[in-house]
Formats: C-alpha cells, structure tokens, sequence
C-alpha cells in the first residue's frame, strides 16, 4: 500500500462551545497492529480504535489496514468524549482506501459508534455544528438524531447516516442518506395557572415585574404560603424564546446532553439545595454547564435561599453581573453563558413563622440575625425585587379565581411590555430593562420633575448608593411600560421602592 494520509475534521466540546479538530490517519505498510494514537486522548477516544473495528466486522466492512499513526490535533488539547468515534472509523477506511478522500473534503464528522456499527448521538453536536460553520465547512456528518438537532442550520448541509456502513458507501457515492429527522425535545409538561392561587396581589404583580424587565425576585414569607407555587408558574407568563435564543438554549442543552425544553417555553431550573459550587456554575474534568449555564434564557429558581452553601451563592454574583460563567482550569479557561432570570424563595426566620398573623415564633433575635447573615449584603442588592408572601386568612382561599391574576391575562401584559422595550431600541437587540445602563437607561427612563424629586428622596431615607438609583429607575421603567405610559411617574417611583423591599437587610419585614 502507498503512503496515504487522511484528514477528517471534527470538534471537542468544552463547556458548551467546541474547538476545531483535525484527525490525521497515516498509513506506511501492511500492518495488523494496533495503530498510535497521538495527541493527549483519554482512555475514552483510546478505546474508540476497538469499537471502530468491531464495527466494521459487524457489518462486513473491509478492514482498515495498514494504518500506523493517528494524530488529533492540535496536540496540546486534551481530548475526551465518545464524540471523535465517527470521525477517527472515517479516518480509518479513507486512510484504508474505502472511499475517494475528495470525498470528505471540508467535511466534519461527529457521533459515538456502537459495536454493531451504529451511529448514536453524541454530547455537544450543536457546538460542533457551529464551529463547523465558523470554519467554513462544506457539511456535517452525524447520527440522525443529531442530525435533526442541527438541521436548523441551513447554511450549513447536516447528514444524518444510521450507521457507519451508510457513512463510508455516502462517501464512496453508492448510497443515498435520509433527510434529517425531529429534534428530540422533552415533553412539554402543563403549567399550572396563576389564577389557582387566591389572593396574593402583590407578590402576583411582582412576578409579572419580573418577567416583563427581566428583574430578579425574592419572596419572603412563612412556609405554605404559596411561594414556590408562584415562582414555579413564572415560565407561563414569559415570551417564548427569539430564534437567537432558541439556537442558544438548543446549544447549552446539547452540550450537556440533556433533552431539549419545549421550543415555546424558556428552560426552569431548581437545584437543590445541597448543590455544590460546581453544580450551580459547571466544571469537572471536562467542563459540563451547570445550572447557571442550563437556565440560560431562562430561569434559575433556587428555593429555601439560605439553606444554600455560602460559597456557592457568592459564586452567583458574577453571572448575575456579567451573564456568563468563567470556570478557570491549569491549561484553560472556559467561558459559558449564564444570562438567567433568579428567583428565589425563603422564610423570614429558621422557624419560619416570624410575622405570621397566628402562629407566633420561636425564634431569638440571634438566631434570626444568624439566619438571614447566611445572605451577604452584595448578593441580595442584585435581587431587585423583594417581596413578602403572607399568610392568607381562610375566608380568602375561598375567593373565585380572580382573571385578572391569571396567567393568560399576565402573559399578555407582559408581552406588551416587552414589545415596548423592543421598540425603544430601534431595531436593534431587544435589551430587556433589567441590563439598561449609562445612555440607554437615560433613554428608557424618561422621568419629570416630581418623579426625580421622589427619587432623590427615597435614596436618602433608605441610604443607597448610585447602583440602587439605577435599579430604582431600572424597576420604574418597567412599571411604566406594564401600564402602557412612556414616561415615569412619581408612584412608579414609589412603588418600585416598596417592591424593591428598602428595610432592614434589605427583606422584606
């Protein structure tokens, strides 16, 4: 056999992004050994040389002989996955002769093989199919599920082959591959109306707050009085995700190997409260997303707030500022998105009755202040919103559901709102009023007179500091546009101070 040299492009997935990879399969002589594998690889894609070749017995493939050496490059990356099967068994046959090599020109090549040749899907195609993309290649060559995952890139022609025969006969052009088939997307589950839940006026018009400016929220109540049941039906009344942040929540999901959420509905994502630093923000080995980075478009929803560890509430602050996540490794540092809505519940004390109408607490003044220390001044300052929940009287959980607090009547609001945010940045990105800042916050908070008269006030009485005005304005701003106005009142002033919750520690009493 002549010398022969194949390349075949493929990725590796790192935090949900993906590198360029190009493997190189060499052949010099006859030989039935065992080929080098080069270039940092894990046991994984060590192991991948085996299932290959199981796989072309399984279906009476020729075998790939003769090849010596395979190199992943670039060298200094490590790389590890199931995902570098395919691309290493197309390595393989063109290195072996199996098809023209002009065939596989600019084509990259991503999925896991099993031992019986089929092509399964692989975690992080999506990543992979747009740094094929960036770099300019002609096509992509997965699984077909994966295929129908990143078949809504139409610049860029995605191959579904079920198997790794239907791969190597499609590049020696003696067969035919179908269409890509649905993207596999999770269940859409009901969720729960809001007009269920009686009374509750002001923790309900703070939730649509939250969702028409993108404003974080805190409710702080005793236990049963309906917090998490709000905050779990906050997804009904946000607007369905822009086709930009389809392809990034589709990407983010992908990357971690998780089903799809429903392509109408943004991801809601309720850790624990045991979870670890690394579970909230992402790492490992290999860099997964964590929940930060899963409930990007969406929202984070950490219930029983202080019962979380305080290094990994303090590791939030930086997303919430910057919306994204920076995990720093030896020989890297991998950047994630992580712009989500929080929300978060808790209860005023470690009994959790202080201020109930009936049951009264047993709680010392200590043990509160020890409760509520667990939340450092920084973290609940970016909360914008902090609501108490009471405890209902009886006679009011027997109302009728009141329409007007419902989540189709909310959900309409909030669409308003947010189409009123759109129009102010004059075709631009839609920036919901929750990130405005320096001359797009002045734009937005067209305010008179007495609005910043009250506003001066209110900084004074409750001593805050220029990021307290901006988030003041920031909340104002979005009351205005729930109510159709252009400009800010003085009671949007004042209302935005009473849901922003100006008491001591900043919760609500």
């Amino acid at each position: 056999m002549s010398p022969n040299t194949i390349t075949t492009p493929c990725g590796q997935v790192l935090g949900v992004d993906a590198v360029p990879v190009q493997i190189e399969a060499t052949t010099r002589h006859a030989s039935d050994g065992t080929p080098r594998l080069l270039g940092l690889v894990d046991t994984c894609v060590r192991e991948a040389y085996h299932r290959v070749l199981q796989a072309f017995m399984a279906l009476d493939l020729p075998q790939p002989r003769g090849v010596t050496t395979v190199n992943f490059a670039p060298a200094a990356l490590k790389k590890h996955g199931s995902g570098f099967d395919l691309p290493l068994a197309l390595a393989l046959a063109g290195a072996a002769g199996l098809y023209p090599p002009e065939r596989a020109e600019r084509l990259f090549a991503f999925g896991e093989v099993s031992l019986r040749g089929r092509v399964l899907p692989a975690r992080g195609a999506v990543g992979v199919a747009l740094a094929a993309r960036a770099q300019g290649a002609a096509a992509m060559l997965c699984g077909p599920e994966d295929a129908g995952l990143c078949g809504f890139l139409g610049d860029l022609p995605v191959h579904g082959a079920p198997t790794l025969a239907d791969a190597v006969f499609w590049l020696a052009g003696r067969r035919t591959l179908p269409p890509p088939g649905p993207e596999r997307r999770a269940r859409a589950e009901p969720i729960a109306d809001l007009a269920d839940i009686r009374g509750h006026a002001t923790p309900k018009r703070a939730l649509a707050v939250a969702a028409a400016g993108g404003h974080n929220l805190l409710y702080c109540g005793p236990p049963g009085t309906g917090k998490s049941a709000l905050l779990r039906r906050l997804p009904g009344i946000l607007p369905p995700p822009d086709p930009h942040e389809r392809l990034a929540i589709l990407q983010v999901h992908a990357a971690a190997g998780l089903p799809l959420p429903p392509a109408e509905r943004r991801p809601l994502r309720a850790p624990h409260h045991t979870s670890s630093t690394a579970s909230l923000l992402g790492g490992g080995a290999d860099v997964r997303p964590g929940e930060a980075t899963l409930a990007h478009c969406g929202v984070l929803f950490l219930d029983e707030l202080p019962e979380f560890r305080r290094d990994a509430l303090e590791a939030l602050r930086q997303p919430l500022e910057d919306g994204h996540v920076t995990v720093g490794r030896a020989q890297k540092t991998v950047t994630m998105p992580a712009r989500f809505l929080l929300v978060a519940a808790m209860n005023p004390c470690p009994c959790g009755y202080l201020g109930h109408r009936r049951r009264p607490c047993t709680c010392t003044g200590p043990a509160i202040a020890r409760y509520r220390s667990r939340l450092s001044g920084p973290l609940l300052d970016r909360i914008d919103l902090h609501v108490e929940v009471p405890a209902l009287d009886p006679g009011e959980l027997r109302l009728p559901a009141d329409p007007l607090g419902g989540t189709a009547h909310l959900g309409a609001k909030v669409a308003a709102a947010r189409a009123r945010q759109a129009a102010r940045c004059r075709g631009g990105p839609a920036v919901p009023n929750a990130q405005l800042a320096d001359r797009a916050l002045l734009h937005a908070c067209a305010a008179d007179e007495a609005a910043l008269n009250v506003l001066d006030e209110v900084l004074r009485t409750h001593h805050q500091s220029g990021r307290g005005r901006v988030r003041l304005l920031r909340l104002a701003r979005t009351l205005a546009d729930l109510d159709d106005r252009d400009a800010i009142a003085d009671f949007d002033v004042l209302e935005a101070a009473a849901l922003r919750g100006f008491t001591d520690g900043g919760l609500p009493r």
